[in-house]
């Protein structure tokens, strides 16, 4: 290890999706000068050290789903004694469905600075390629394995008027394709991208029952990113006065304050209170 600081650091680093040329020039400084690097693959990040021509200067250990909960208070008590700690995934921000959020957490309590060297996001790059909304998105990580939990899931978001984001493993695609047709309609826009930033990228824009369709059929393979477009809101159409008056009374007589009545008549239309106040004082 190199020469011990009063406190140490922990930085986390945003790996390439797959190409190795979205590299930063901070990512290959971190792998060549950080005393620990903790990486969920280590043979992946061996090889993405030989396409950067970088040499990891410390010493790398591994840190994923099956031992993170073992190695998280070893690396924060190398944190505390005052080392530069990188934690890399295989591609992308670690703690995004990905090891590190356990690790930021613990380090946190334990009062050491966390950072990042940014990098590509799978999230935000399907969303720009989706060609769908991308002003308010919803990110659902991976859904749940079992079809009862997912459509479960599924049946809970149908509602939800931002874009949202999945991850998906492939042989599971079709099925969620299906289940996602069937819980929010046939008919809703989505994309499907895959081996984003790699040789063979690709990103399907189809309606989802359509989309369902050909996963079905092409069993696409390699890694899956899902953008479905939100739920269209569709505003009530304003009554006229005489309704809105009488709505007012009807729930004035089931014992409704004035003021109440008017705010919820006003909520369930979407239109201002003070213009149904003026609607039932005029």
């Amino acid at each position: 290890m190199g020469e011990m600081s009063e406190i140490g650091r922990l930085i986390l680093l945003g790996a390439p999706l797959g190409n190795p040329a979205d590299a930063s020039a901070r990512l290959r400084d971190v792998l060549a000068t950080a005393d620990v690097v903790a990486a969920e693959d280590t043979r992946r990040l061996a090889r993405l050290a030989r396409d950067l021509d970088v040499t990891v200067g410390g010493r790398i250990v591994s840190y994923f789903e099956g031992n993170e909960e073992r190695r998280t208070p070893e690396l924060v008590d190398v944190l505390r004694e005052g080392y530069l700690v990188a934690l890399v995934t295989d591609g992308g921000m670690p703690s995004v469905s990905d090891p590190g959020y356990r690790l930021v957490t613990a380090a946190l309590d334990a009062g050491v600075p966390v950072t990042s060297a940014p990098g590509p996001s799978a999230v935000t790059t399907a969303l720009a390629l989706s060609g769908l909304p991308c002003d308010r998105f919803c990110f659902e990580g991976f859904l749940p394995r079992s079809p009862g939990g997912r459509r479960a899931r599924l049946r809970a978001l149908a509602t939800e008027p931002r874009t949202l984001v999945f991850f998906e493993a492939p042989h599971r695609i079709a099925a969620a394709l299906t289940d996602l047709a069937a819980a929010f309609d046939a008919d809703r826009p989505a994309a499907l991208c895959r081996e984003l930033t790699k040789t063979y990228e690709e990103v399907v824009r189809r309606p989802l029952g359509e989309l369902a369709d050909w996963a079905a059929r092409e069993e696409p393979r390699g890694e899956i990113t899902l953008v479905v477009a939100g739920a269209s809101q569709t505003p009530a159409e304003r009554p006229d006065d005489d309704t809105l008056r009488a709505q007012v009374a009807e729930r004035e007589a089931t014992g409704m304050s004035r003021r109440d009545a008017i705010s919820d008549v006003a909520t369930g239309y979407g239109l201002r209170r003070r213009d149904v106040y003026a609607v039932v004082h005029r």
